[in-house]
């Protein structure tokens, strides 16, 4: 896994555009929340990736493959935006974005560190598991900054639920 590479061109999701942020899928399945303001940003950013799971057919899972996939994608934009309030002065935006291969979250934010996992990971300590979660669960993540810019765009990405 990548903390710094755009994924390769092909079968992967939506590509980034150079200012760091995806195109919306030509069938419209994006969404975005402003979290600047926002109180209670984990929860709500939870509840908007999952109204956008029921809206594009993920949920309700008519299979536990399919349910695991759609728990898989709440909990990485948990850690992705927990991470954004603990260590990037807070969370300014979540995009959610999907195709039939790939969906893909992207957490803006005004932070200047570097997110990556905790090396050694060990699995009894607390804290330090977001990273090392989203690196399991995703097919690829990455960190896209914007030259002469404060922040950063946290990417990742998760298959697809089988049909």
């Amino acid at each position: 896994m990548s903390t710094t590479r755009q994924p390769p061109p092909g079968d992967l999701g939506p590509e980034p555009d150079e200012a760091g942020t995806t195109s919306a899928p030509s069938d419209g399945r994006v969404r975005a929340l402003a979290l600047s303001d926002a109180s209670g940003v984990v929860p709500l950013a939870r509840d908007f990736t999952r109204q956008a799971l029921y809206d594009w057919g993920w949920l309700p899972a008519a299979t536990a493959d399919r349910r695991a996939a759609a728990e898989d994608v709440l909990l990485v934009v948990s850690e992705l935006v927990t991470n954004a309030c603990l260590h990037a002065e807070g969370p300014e935006e979540l995009r959610v974005s999907t195709n039939a291969k790939v969906l893909r979250l992207e957490v803006t934010d005004h932070g200047a560190g570097q997110p990556e996992p905790r090396t050694p990971h060990r699995a009894g300590r607390p804290g330090g598991h977001g990273m090392f979660i989203v690196q399991r669960l995703c097919l690829d993540w990455g960190v896209v900054r914007n030259p002469g810019e404060t922040g950063k765009t946290v990417w990742a990405e998760l298959a697809a639920p089988p049909s």
